[in-house]
C-alpha cells in the first residue's frame, strides 16, 4: 500500500526490508527517488526497515494547488524583521506528515535521517514528538538561523533554476545543478542524472509544491531555542565543500544539539555520493546505537 492516509494528505511511501525502522526524510523539489539505492540497500542490509517517502507537494504524494506562497522578497522582509508570516503549510505541518507516515504503518518511533530541507523536517520531529525519534541524522542542512541561508550565488540560481517544459529538459537540468552542487571527485556519470531528472519530472514534478516548499523553510524560523533542550541522540554530517548549504550551519547545528557529533566530510558537496555513504552509515549507527 504505497499510497497512506498521514497528518490528513495523501503521502506515497515505499517500505523496504525489516527490522530497527528508519524514515528517510528528502529536501526540497525532491522525491523519495533522489535517495542512492545504494544507502537503501546497505541499510537493509545491516538489519533496518526503511521507510521513504515523497514530501507533500511533490511526486505523487498530495499537491497543494492553488494555494500561493508569499513572494520570496516579502519573506526575506518578514525574515529580517522577524515578523511572522501566512504560508500555505510550515516545517512543523511537514514533519506531522512523517509521523504520519509511521503512524499509518503501525510503527511507534522510528530513527531519522533527513537531508537538506529533510534535516531541518528531521529536526523539527525531534522537537515535536522526541518519544517517537529513536535518533535524529541531520545531513547537509542547518537550524533555520537567518545567517546559514546564504549560499553561494551560483548554487542558489541552479537550484532555482528555470522549468523544464518535458522529461528531457528535467534531465538536463539535474545533469547542469549537480555540476555546480555535487561532490566534485564523487559525481555520478550524466546519464545517471538524466534518469533521474526525466524519472522525477515524470512521477510528479511540481514547481508550484517547490515554491511552497521554499516558504516552508523561509517562515518556520530558528529551531535553535528548541534543539538546546533536545535529548534525542543526534547526528550532524556535512559536506566540506557544500556550495548550498554552507559547512558553518552544520557546525552550528551540532553546537546547539546537546551531544550531537558533528562529522565533516571531505570533498562532499551538496548530494549523497556512494564514495561517502560508509563514512554517513557509520555516523548513523553510532547516533542509532545499533
Amino acid at each position: 500500500m504505497p499510497l497512506v492516509q498521514a497528518n490528513g494528505v495523501d503521502i506515497y511511501c515505499e517500505v523496504h526490508g525489516e527490522g530497527h525502522p528508519v524514515l528517510l526524510v528528502m529536501g526540497i523539489n525532491a522525491q523519495l527517488i533522489h535517495w542512492p539505492p545504494e544507502m537503501i540497500d546497505r541499510l537493509v542490509a545491516a538489519g533496518f526497515q526503511v521507510i521513504a517517502f515523497d514530501n507533500r507537494d511533490m511526486g505523487q504524494s498530495t499537491w497543494f494547488d492553488g494555494l500561493q506562497p508569499p513572494s520570496l522578497g516579502s519573506m526575506i522582509a518578514h525574515r529580517l524583521v522577524n515578523r511572522s508570516q501566512q504560508t500555505p503549510y510550515t516545517l512543523s505541518d511537514m514533519a506531522e506528515d512523517g509521523f504520519g507516515v509511521l503512524t499509518a504503518l503501525g510503527i511507534e518511533s522510528a530513527h531519522i535521517i533527513g537531508a537538506s530541507m529533510g534535516g531541518m523536517i528531521a529536526q523539527q520531529m525531534a522537537i515535536l514528538h522526541p518519544d517517537r525519534v529513536r535518533s535524529l541524522t541531520s545531513i547537509m542542512s542547518h537550524t533555520g538561523e537567518r545567517r546559514h541561508f546564504l549560499s553561494d550565488p551560483r548554487a542558489l540560481l541552479a537550484l532555482m533554476g528555470t522549468t523544464p517544459a518535458n522529461a528531457e529538459e528535467a534531465g538536463e537540468r539535474v545533469v547542469g545543478l549537480m555540476k555546480v552542487i555535487g561532490s566534485p571527485e564523487d559525481r555520478r556519470p550524466d546519464d545517471h542524472y538524466r534518469w533521474l531528472g526525466a524519472t522525477a519530472y515524470e512521477r510528479g514534478s511540481n514547481p508550484e509544491g517547490f515554491k511552497r516548499q521554499l516558504a516552508a523553510i523561509v517562515v518556520s524560523g530558528s529551531r535553535d531555542a528548541q534543539l538546546k533542550h533536545l535529548t534525542v541522540p543526534t547526528a550532524v554530517i556535512h559536506g566540506t565543500v557544500d556550495p548550498l548549504v554552507s559547512p558553518r550551519g552544520g557546525r552550528h547545528t551540532a553546537a546547539v544539539i546537546p551531544g550531537a557529533e558533528l562529522v565533516l566530510i571531505d570533498g562532499m558537496g551538496h548530494d549523497l555520493p556512494v564514495a561517502k555513504l560508509d563514512t554517513i552509515l557509520a555516523a548513523f549507527r553510532r547516533a542509532a546505537g545499533v
